[in-house]
């Protein structure tokens, strides 16, 4: 697969791009490749569209400059392949606001870009919403794992939330490469082990471990002192609101076989579980903070009031 042809999934597929229609390709230093590709796809379509690129945020999560949020605000479609994320970012909260149509791809590379995107997304669809039919309702989910994660959600009125890739509603917005079912729990009480992914490290190493220990909603202990320093630098800001428990999600992108050290692909792979801390107020929670950080499970086990949810099994 070429650059190109993960654009046109991306472009045509996800997004359903009209001629009709203005869209903007936001970018940034470290990402112009694959946002230039997107924008070669998407001027095919409109002649509307315009690349906008910035120097990289200094984190994940931090607002982009003023100019780039306006162009948000004024598009149909969207698409921001960036190097720090724009998914948690109150530019791109008021860009659905508007009504544009939204798709991030936070931390792309071209790896994870041509794996991603080389996915049938209408079964990805299929596989969110066979997972959310077993999860909605429920007062309760609890994950296991046989790293030692046990950790109980209280999920109260929060919504289930799914990420298919399908974009084609006005207000909708997905991450890209897409396919995970997720919430933004009320509590959790318990101890999650991080054994996938997550930074600073991306892929942990076999036995390497992070053991998290949480407690009415917010992590009160984390085992690895680089994982545990961006917290701590957040809360310099927020206090105890960047230890957040902010997420809780369940991967069904079932064309993701192998963890590759992206958590933007991996909390993606079927059959995974992720658990964030820190800010939650753009899915559905009411905390805002300057931090989502993601840990990926390679091995759970996701309990629905008792009941075992029977997870997507990679292809």
């Amino acid at each position: 697969m070429s650059l190109r042809s993960a654009a046109e999934t991306a472009v045509r597929q996800c997004l359903n791009l009209a001629p009709d229609e203005r869209c903007v390709v936001v970018t940034d230093d470290d990402r112009v490749e694959i946002g230039e590709a997107l924008y070669e796809v998407a001027s095919g379509v409109t002649d509307e569209t315009v690349i906008v690129r910035y120097p990289p945020g200094p984190q994940h999560g931090a607002e982009p400059p003023e100019p780039v949020t306006a162009a948000m605000a004024e598009a149909d479609v969207v698409l921001c392949p960036t190097s720090k994320s724009l998914s948690h970012t109150r530019a791109r909260t008021r860009a659905n606001d508007a009504g544009a149509r939204v798709a991030t791809l936070p931390g792309i590379t071209e790896e994870v870009f041509l794996t991603g995107l080389d996915a049938d997304y209408e079964r990805i669809a299929a596989e969110c919403e066979r997972i959310v039919e077993q999860v909605a309702g429920a007062e309760e989910i609890r994950v296991t794992s046989p790293q030692g994660t046990d950790v109980t959600f209280g999920i109260g009125d929060r919504e289930w939330l799914s990420d298919t890739g399908i974009v084609h509603e006005p207000g909708e917005m997905s991450n890209l490469p897409a396919g995970e079912v997720f919430v933004s729990p009320e509590t959790a009480t318990g101890t999650y082990v991080v054994d996938g992914t997550m930074r600073p490290h991306g892929l942990l190493a076999e036995g390497q471990e992070i053991t998290i220990e949480v407690e009415d909603g917010y992590a009160t202990h984390i085992s690895d002192p680089d994982v545990a320093a961006g917290f701590e630098e957040a809360a310099e800001s927020v206090g105890e609101e960047a230890y957040n428990l902010a997420e809780l999600g369940i991967g069904t992108n079932v064309a993701v076989a192998d963890l590759v050290g992206s958590v933007l692909l991996d909390e993606k792979a079927g059959g995974t579980v992720h658990i964030a801390l820190g800010d939650d107020a753009g899915i559905g929670g009411d905390t805002e903070a300057p931090i989502h950080q993601d840990g990926v499970l390679r091995e759970p086990t996701v309990y629905a009031d008792g009941e075992e949810v029977k997870l997507p099994q990679v292809e």
